[in-house]
């Protein structure tokens, strides 16, 4: 199979993969938000930056050192298998020790037990690393599917039936627990992969050379991605921390898993082809055209019908979390702009830019958002927003020098998307406007209204203008339906 053939397929398992998942896991956490107070989703937002450095500390960069890399023996995987093995467990002791500091910080006695169990999740991840990276290389998001899908629906049966019986916030970490024991023991069983007792130091020095960099900027990023959960934990209340999570749980929720489904084919894609300027040039651009051009609308939406979007999904006791959710959403547009030209800095190689780069968007993005507090909780939302458009700016200035593609250019691109996105939704907005709403006519009623409305208007100037997005995503469904093999491998 040709690489495009094999990226064509590659995209839509991995679409199946990404989306299948998170829209069973997005269904659960919904009726888990329905059983259980904003209290509790609360807590869990105030562990997350342990958990996420956790994570990022566990597999050091190497994992992707693993897919950059053309060729790894056995004992290349075999030497990160037990490197991530270890150095969770270290973590994980570590983060124990430590679990009655965090609920010291946050006055929050029930967080020392909290932190303590829901961390054992670290360990269970290392131990199923390499399996999952040995699939991300060879593109096979179909076996990834097929172990994740039942492991996910368990684990939220569990947290359901825990959830109400009263578990509360005891319901979302076994909920995890359970669905991550069960995916290592079927992966472990599925994959072909097994390791063998050997660790070179050779092979760990050269993945480690690779990977330390990007550990360093991956704990830059968690920390500065969960310094806003920090600041509301510590400054308002665990229900306005709650609040806040909600809302940016759920604006992430298209933009994220859009990025993931494709950043696992494209990064192992671009590595293969990073040595051909042109080519990596023109597919970067392609793909990043076609991905502005399907979040744009998509959040813009989501913006518009925010609130009978969280009261049908959610009920009024999530109402405060709507001006939240839509300041954020709109910011997120730029999301995937920002991970793709984050993709290229990798596949060059150029780890030492990328903590560098890390650092810059960092530091300026903290520094406003120190400079915002004292507005309150809306400084701290204004400040998460315009930290997006900073990271896009920075990542998309130095990916273009790379790859003579400068940043103006790259706008330039994507412009004639933004005018019709930003007068499609001008229209849409002034309509709901004059007519109240629709005429109060109910919630799903008027979503739906919302959205036919503007995906017709979007998609009729698309095709008056030739936009050549739409042509390659019709091209792209066409094609790759065609390609696909239900069969289990």
């Amino acid at each position: 199979m040709s690489l495009k053939a094999k990226t064509i397929v590659g995209v839509i398992w991995s679409f199946a993969h990404q989306f299948g998942v998170q829209a069973i896991t997005f269904v659960i956490q919904i009726f888990l938000a329905r059983l259980l107070v904003p209290a509790d989703f609360g807590l869990i937002a105030m562990i997350q930056i342990f958990i996420a450095i956790g994570k990022t500390l566990m597999d050091s960069g190497m994992t992707a050192s693993l897919i950059r890399n053309q060729k790894n023996s056995q004992k290349d995987y075999s030497t990160v298998f037990f490197t991530n093995v270890m150095i969770s467990i270290l973590i994980y002791v570590i983060i124990c020790l430590c679990a009655p500091l965090i609920s010291l910080f946050y006055e929050e006695p029930i967080l020392t037990p909290l932190v303590r169990i829901f961390t054992v999740t670290f360990i269970l991840q290392s131990l199923a690393s390499i399996q999952v990276t040995k699939l991300t290389k060879e593109l096979n998001f179909k076996l990834q599917l097929y172990i994740q899908l039942p492991s996910t629906i368990i684990g939220g049966f569990v947290g359901l039936y825990m959830g109400y019986k009263g578990y509360g916030v005891w319901s979302i970490v076994w909920m995890n627990i359970v669905s991550k024991t069960l995916f290592l023991f079927q992966i472990w069983y599925k994959s072909k992969w097994k390791p063998d007792l050997v660790f070179d130091y050779s092979s760990f020095k050269k993945h480690f050379n690779f990977g330390y960099k990007l550990t360093l900027s991956g704990l830059l990023t968690n920390f500065y991605l969960n310094i806003y959960r920090i600041v509301i934990g510590k400054m308002f209340s665990v229900t306005q921390l709650g609040f806040y999570n909600q809302a940016d749980t759920l604006r992430m929720f298209p933009v994220s898993n859009l990025t993931a489904t494709l950043q696992k084919v494209t990064y192992p894609m671009f590595s293969i082809i990073q040595d051909d300027e042109e080519k990596l040039k023109d597919i970067f651009s392609k793909i990043t055209g076609l991905v502005f051009y399907v979040v744009c609308p998509v959040m813009i939406i989501l913006t518009l019908i925010a609130e009978p979007l969280f009261i049908t999904l959610l009920t009024t006791k999530w109402i405060e979390s709507v001006p939240y959710f839509q300041i954020l959403a709109l910011s997120s547009v730029v999301y995937p702009l920002s991970i793709y030209n984050l993709n290229i800095i990798l596949v060059k190689g150029r780890t030492d830019l990328h903590l560098k780069m890390e650092v810059l968007k960092k530091v300026t993005s903290l520094l406003f958002l120190f400079l915002i507090i004292p507005f309150g909780i809306w400084g701290v939302i204004l400040a998460q927003a315009i930290s997006m458009f900073i990271h896009f700016l920075v990542n998309a200035f130095y990916c273009g020098k790379l790859l003579n593609f400068p940043l103006n250019k790259q706008i330039l691109s994507l412009s004639k998307i933004i005018f019709i996105n930003l007068i499609v939704a001008f229209i849409i907005y002034y309509l709901m406007y004059l007519t109240n709403g629709f005429f109060n006519i109910g919630y799903i009623v008027e979503m739906v209204i919302v959205t036919v409305i503007y995906l017709i208007m979007y998609f009729t100037i698309s095709k008056l203008l030739d936009f050549k997005e739409l042509e390659e995503i019709e091209d792209l469904l066409r094609k790759g339906l065609k390609k696909i093999d239900f069969s289990i491998n």
